[in-house]
């Protein structure tokens, strides 16, 4: 049994609803059982309880947050009772979301409370997919008529989509849906990210890599849509076409652990399988290390930009340079940075830049 669950989160007025119904039409199709959770935020604030019902926000925030995961755990558990081999959990927005309704001091209570971190709670969830608000692009439809607990204006709205993305960032699997198409365009765009997720009708990652000057590491620290994360990739035993690592990442001693097995097909586009691990599991792997292979530890600054999620590794290795790399649904989008990063070159097809490489004793 295959079992994934996603998070479709974004703005007000971003079109979470219309996309619920594509995504079960889409995915019944293709043989998954769907599984809708709930937005909890509706449900309570319609219900009564509301952050100016309780005594602060932090205690709503307490309760939002709590309903979510246990709202989620009844899903999973119903989910691993039923027949089908794949099934696919969609979440009506997710914990994180939480976050843009806080402030740090809040945030903190809320993990304390529930008695965990920001990484585990974040990438509890295999992919999240934001779909940028209306006020952001498509102005003459944004309304607060079809939802009785949206109250935000324009500006309102669209300083909370910025929040939500920042939120979000640092999920290894985060995507953004602007306003760039109409409406239908729109969800056709998310339902092809969702696609190329999944791995339908392969595990294929189209990926595109950047030579790039050393970046303003500060400037990059001091944006609410960039988060640094700690890794460390260590590669496996493997088949001469094959590429089998382990890696831990995280930060502040809150770490997450995959196992991803690569194949190449094209320089761009490649079959990748990925799955999570305990850490007792990762720590058994690590005994089939490749003994021709350093563990490569890295820096990684995960940014959103203008609908675009951008990884960049700064190695401890290189003081003049790193690395830039963006996954895509399609070989032929355009990838558009920011004028702080500072191309050298592009070196997708350029082995010797690859992290197998670099690892190379």
């Amino acid at each position: 049994m295959e079992i994934t669950k996603i998070v479709i989160t974004g703005g007000p007025c971003a079109g979470k609803t219309t996309a619920m119904s594509w995504i079960q039409n889409t995915f019944s199709k293709k043989g998954y059982c769907v599984l809708f959770v709930p937005e909890t935020a509706t449900e309570l604030i319609t219900g009564g309880v509301a952050p100016w019902t309780c005594g602060t926000n932090a205690d709503y925030q307490k309760c939002q947050v709590k309903l979510q995961l246990e709202k989620e755990k009844i899903f999973e558990t119903a989910a691993k009772t039923m027949k089908q081999d794949r099934i696919l959990i969609v979440c009506d927005r997710g914990a994180l979301d939480n976050k843009a309704y806080m402030n740090d001091e809040e945030w903190k209570a809320v993990m304390d409370f529930l008695d965990t971190n920001e990484v585990e709670l974040r990438d509890s969830y295999d992919a999240v997919f934001h779909l940028v608000t209306a006020a952001n692009g498509a102005e003459d439809f944004y309304t607060t008529a079809n939802n009785a607990a949206r109250t935000e204006t324009p500006e309102q709205a669209r300083a909370l989509d910025d929040a939500l993305i920042a939120s979000w960032t640092g999920h290894p699997h985060l995507r953004v849906i602007g306003n760039d198409f109409d409406f239908e365009g729109k969800m056709r765009e998310l339902i092809q990210e969702i696609i190329t997720f999944l791995g339908e009708p392969e595990p294929c990652e189209i990926e595109r890599k950047f030579l790039i000057e050393y970046p303003d590491t500060a400037w990059l620290e001091s944006l609410p849509n960039c988060k640094k994360v700690e890794i460390i990739q260590t590669y496996l035993r493997a088949p001469e076409n094959e590429e089998i690592r382990v890696r831990q990442r995280g930060n502040e001693g809150s770490f997450i652990y995959f196992k991803t097995i690569k194949r190449a097909i094209t320089g761009l586009k490649r079959v990748e399988i990925e799955s999570r691990l305990t850490q007792e599991e990762y720590l058994t792997l690590l005994m089939e290390a490749d003994p021709n292979r350093r563990p490569i530890r890295k820096t990684r600054y995960c940014l959103t930009y203008d609908g675009q999620y951008f990884e960049i590794d700064v190695y401890p290795f290189w003081e003049d340079q790193a690395i830039a790399e963006i996954e895509l649904n399609s070989e032929d989008k355009e990838v558009r940075f920011p004028e702080e990063i500072r191309i050298i070159k592009e070196v997708t097809d350029d082995d010797s830049y690859k992290n197998s490489s670099l690892a190379k004793i």
